[in-house]
């Protein structure tokens, strides 16, 4: 019994070290930030989060930095005569109180001419410097997972 409780408890202790990453910049709450281990050859790297805008107004994410890539971009992925595309976005509106996932098959941030590769294995991190309009820059800590972070949007699941 023991040992499955133990178990049980490092199996959870990734998806917990990740919720217990949170920031803030203005009005904007910025949370679940992951990314993929992915094997050692792979040219690029997506990571995702949610922004949650508590504020009155819209804001805007204009760009994305990180010194782990030569460029990151923002894209997303959409449906269109019934095929799955991924693009490129100039920037992504945060809505007032409203919220924006970026998850896979969505917006999300590819990081591409990856420098440093040894950051993105299981449980290491690496920095991400998010550009908002009316917020201001933000830099936060991307946890790297062997497993995707499934993040509920119901607020009363509390896993």
């Amino acid at each position: 019994m023991l040992k499955k409780s133990l178990l049980l408890a490092a199996m959870l202790l990734p998806a917990s070290y990740v919720e217990a990453r949170e920031y803030s910049a203005g009005s904007l709450h910025i949370a679940h930030l992951w990314s993929m281990e992915l094997p050692p050859n792979a040219p690029t790297v997506a990571a995702y989060f949610s922004i949650h805008n508590n504020g009155t107004a819209a804001d805007r994410l204009t760009s994305v930095d990180s010194p782990i890539a030569g460029s990151a971009q923002l894209h997303e992925h959409t449906h269109k005569d019934g095929l799955m595309k991924m693009q490129q976005v100039q920037d992504v509106e945060i809505p007032a109180g409203g919220e924006v996932s970026f998850a896979p098959m969505a917006f999300h941030v590819m990081l591409l001419d990856l420098k440093d590769r040894s950051r993105l294995v299981d449980g290491q991190q690496f920095p991400l410097i998010l550009h908002f309009e009316k917020a201001g820059d933000v830099t936060v800590n991307v946890q790297v997972l062997k497993q995707p972070l499934e993040v509920s949007s119901d607020p009363a699941d509390t896993h």
